[in-house]
């Protein structure tokens, strides 16, 4: 018989759900070299991540929630690789 498995959702913890809207809205990035997450400091990108947090936050949190996640996560990127020479990155 086959048996199917529930399929878990992608991301499992709010924060990594507010680094993948980062990501997708392109307000941080990955260093392609050692993997740091990089602060782009784009304000339109960032307030494209806001907006995403606001309307559609994910299920069981609020919008309030969703966005201060959002900001933790900024807060704690910085805007280069700790590991690139200075410029490299």
């Amino acid at each position: 018989m086959l048996m199917t498995k529930e399929r878990r959702p992608a991301t499992r913890t709010l924060r990594g759900w507010a680094i993948s809207v980062l990501q997708e809205t392109s307000a941080i990035r990955e260093c392609e070299e050692h993997g740091w997450m990089q602060d782009r400091a784009d304000h339109h990108a960032r307030e494209r991540a806001v907006e995403v947090a606001r309307d559609h936050p994910p299920a069981g949190f609020s919008a309030e929630q969703a966005v201060a996640e959002l900001q933790d996560v900024l807060d704690s990127i910085g805007d280069t690789c700790p590991e690139c020479p200075v410029g490299d990155c």
